[in-house]
C-alpha cells in the first residue's frame, strides 16, 4: 500500500466531499485575516471546531438515517459557510444558500437535484423549530443542534436568547437526537429554564 492511501485533504486528487470541506476551512481561515474575533458573531476557534464536528455528525446521522453520507457531510460542513466568509451570523442560513449555490456549480460535480438538496437544507437550516420534508434539512438541523448542545452553557444561552416555545422545540431535538444515537438521557434539556450552574 502506498504512504498516501489518504489524501490528508492535500492536492488536486481529491474528491467532492473533501473539496468542499478544504473549501469551508479555508474560507474561514482567510476570513480571519480580514475579520478579528471581536467582530465576529462568533470565534474563529468556534467556527472551525463547529463546521468539522457537524461534518462528522453528519456522516453518522446520514449512514444511521439511511441517507447519502456525501450529501449529509456537505451540508453540514457548508451550513454556516456565510458566518465563515463574513463573520456575521445575521441571515446567514439564506446568504449561505446562495454562496453554497454559486461553490457547487463553479466545480462542475454537481448534479442540479443534488445542488438544490443541499442549497434547500443549508436555508433551512436555522428554522429548527418547524419539522421540514427534506430529510437533509432534518440532518444537518439536528448535527448542528447535537454539536451545539455538547458545549457547556449552552442550554442557557438558548433559554436567554430564545423564545421559551423555540426553546422547547430545540430541546425536544437534544432529547430526540439522544435517544436516537443512545446517548444517555440530560435532565438540563427537560426544563426551559435558566439553569445558571
Amino acid at each position: 500500500m502506498s504512504d498516501n492511501a489518504y489524501t490528508h485533504f492535500r492536492g488536486e486528487d481529491i474528491n467532492r466531499v473533501e473539496r468542499v470541506e478544504r473549501y469551508v476551512v479555508e474560507t474561514i481561515l482567510e476570513s480571519c485575516s480580514r475579520i478579528p474575533d471581536e467582530k465576529r458573531s462568533w470565534s474563529r476557534a468556534f467556527e472551525l471546531k463547529h463546521s468539522s464536528s457537524c461534518t462528522q455528525v453528519g456522516r453518522i446521522l446520514a449512514q444511521k438515517r439511511g441517507l447519502r453520507s456525501d450529501l449529509g457531510a456537505i451540508v453540514c460542513a457548508m451550513h454556516d459557510i456565510s458566518v465563515n466568509y463574513s463573520g456575521d451570523a445575521k441571515d446567514h442560513a439564506s446568504k449561505g444558500a446562495l454562496i453554497a449555490d454559486e461553490y457547487l456549480r463553479s466545480l462542475n460535480q454537481f448534479s442540479e437535484e443534488e445542488i438544490q438538496t443541499i442549497t434547500g437544507a443549508i436555508r433551512e437550516h436555522s428554522d429548527k423549530n418547524i419539522v421540514s420534508q427534506n430529510p437533509y434539512s432534518e440532518l444537518v438541523k439536528d448535527a448542528d443542534i447535537l454539536d451545539c448542545s455538547l458545549y457547556e452553557n449552552t442550554h442557557d444561552d438558548y433559554t436567554i436568547h430564545k423564545s421559551p416555545e423555540v426553546c422547547r422545540a430545540y430541546f425536544d431535538r437534544v432529547i430526540s437526537l439522544r435517544k436516537e444515537l443512545g446517548l444517555p438521557h440530560d435532565p438540563q434539556w427537560d426544563s426551559t429554564e435558566i439553569i445558571g450552574k
